[in-house]
């Protein structure tokens, strides 16, 4: 099983969304663009937000073991995925790629 980097590429936010819906969060997102994870295989990086992980894990297991061309051709390198987490106020993306390291 291999590792699999997860790094934070964009960020996005609906004030307007936010203002009619939302009831008021403190911290919603602590994470900053750029940022990288690691995936050890299948395992959460510590650090990453629950619900994100939970939008993205199906993609980890499978690029981790191996998987790859998601959708037939979605992305140019068939090793990665474009995913965002499931914040309907505050979305964020992640790139995340298989590596060649094995995972522990």
């Amino acid at each position: 099983m291999k590792r699999c980097r997860i790094t934070v590429m964009k960020m996005a936010r609906y004030d307007d969304l936010i203002a009619r819906y939302e009831n008021p969060i403190a911290h919603a997102c602590e994470l900053k663009e750029g940022q990288v994870f690691v995936a050890n295989g299948w395992q959460r990086p510590e650090g990453l937000c629950l619900s994100a992980w939970e939008s993205m894990s199906p993609f980890v297991m499978a690029l981790a073991h191996g998987g790859e061309n998601f959708y037939d051709g979605w992305m140019r390198d068939k090793r990665s995925a474009m995913i965002s987490c499931n914040d309907g106020f505050r979305p964020v993306s992640f790139l995340i790629e298989a590596l060649e390291e094995e995972s522990d």
